[in-house]
């Protein structure tokens, strides 16, 4: 049967083709798109990670046609889900959230509760492996389930990403006391979720301005868009050792010169999280049943925290462009010339 889903044409370049429905796998499900979300990797991937025909897109909301062998999470046909695919993987070419059908590792997926729509659960799967891998997993915070009894700052950079805004909401549930940096028309959006204190990025005072707030104790930090490392190595305590963890290649001289007190910066790779081989840029990366492992345990917490309240979903920006996958070839444009901040594209299929 043939679908419609986008594709990497050219370096640089995406387009929609008539592609096979994705042949079901052991351990995945075969999902009717409902929605799909566009990340800062949709687009960076067609630079870096090029490879002809390979079909593209990670966040997405849909509906089960089809449960696949050894599948032991209890998905049933016709299940709400919403979750990461692991797209431009030139060694699952069929994986890809953008398109009619797609397939996903049913392990690490979730259910989508009653009161969250396609649009809003479409934004959860990058952001919430990230936010499971970087401050749960190896960052060793504590799970919202059984937050800290003691708040403790810590400082989210770039916090108007998904990623971030998610991030300050898991936090605050976590027991902690978040401080963020974003542009000032983010600000109240971002204490609306939780955040204590907002700082402007672009700030030449920013650090000093947070080193003041914490009194030189600062000692957790997360940069959710990799270009923080001054600011961050400025604001961290320099008396008391420190973690940061970043979302990219990490500037590690940067952070080094200024601050020989931060432990990192550290970073991980949410394609990881699937537990299989991938094709990253130039080599085969190695599956890494640790962080499929901990992820698969982490995502199972999510649909309690949007049913209660708790996290809730994120500005959206539905159809802008356009809707369907000729909206998300608008988006993938927008999205890479810099023009959404404080909430993601989502378009509908």
């Amino acid at each position: 049967m043939a679908i419609k889903a986008v594709v990497m044409a050219e370096k640089g370049r995406a387009e929609i083709r008539e592609v096979e429905k994705p042949k079901l796998r052991d351990g995945y499900v075969l999902v009717k798109v409902k929605a799909v979300a566009l990340n800062p990797l949709d687009w960076k991937n067609l630079e870096v990670r090029f490879a002809p025909g390979v079909r593209m897109g990670a966040d997405y909301a849909g509906i089960i046609e089809e449960v696949g062998p050894g599948v032991t999470k209890p998905f049933k046909k016709g299940d709400r889900i919403a979750g990461f695919v692991n797209c431009s993987n030139s060694l699952q070419p069929e994986d890809g959230a953008f398109g009619e059908y797609l397939v996903a590792k049913a392990s690490v997926q979730i259910k989508i509760p009653d009161n969250i729509t396609d649009e809003q659960a479409a934004t959860l799967g990058v952001s919430v492996i990230t936010i499971g891998q970087s401050l749960y997993k190896h960052m060793g915070l504590p799970w919202p389930t059984a937050p800290a009894k003691e708040p403790q700052p810590i400082l989210v950079h770039g916090a108007s990403s998904a990623s971030g805004l998610y991030g300050i909401q898991f936090l605050k549930a976590s027991g902690f006391t978040v401080i963020a940096t974003a542009s000032p028309h983010n600000f109240e959006y971002l204490k609306s979720l939780g955040a204590s204190a907002v700082f402007d990025y672009h700030s030449p005072t920013a650090a000093a301005e947070i080193k003041a707030l914490t009194h030189n104790k600062l000692k957790l930090a997360w940069d959710c868009v990799g270009t923080g490392a001054e600011l961050i190595a400025n604001a961290l305590s320099d008396v008391e050792e420190s973690k940061l963890w970043t979302i990219m290649s990490p500037d590690e001289d940067t952070v080094r010169r200024i601050n020989p007190k931060v432990d990192g910066p550290h970073f991980t790779l949410g394609y990881d999280v699937i537990g299989e081989p991938y094709q990253w840029i130039d080599k085969v990366a190695p599956a890494l049943p640790e962080e499929h492992d901990y992820i698969a345990e982490f995502v199972e917490i999510v649909p309690k925290l949007l049913e209660d309240g708790t996290v809730k979903p994120i500005r959206t920006f539905v159809n802008r462009g356009g809707e369907g996958l000729e909206g998300v070839l608008k988006g993938l444009e927008e999205l890479k010339a810099g023009k959404v901040s404080g909430g993601k594209l989502v378009y509908t299929l």
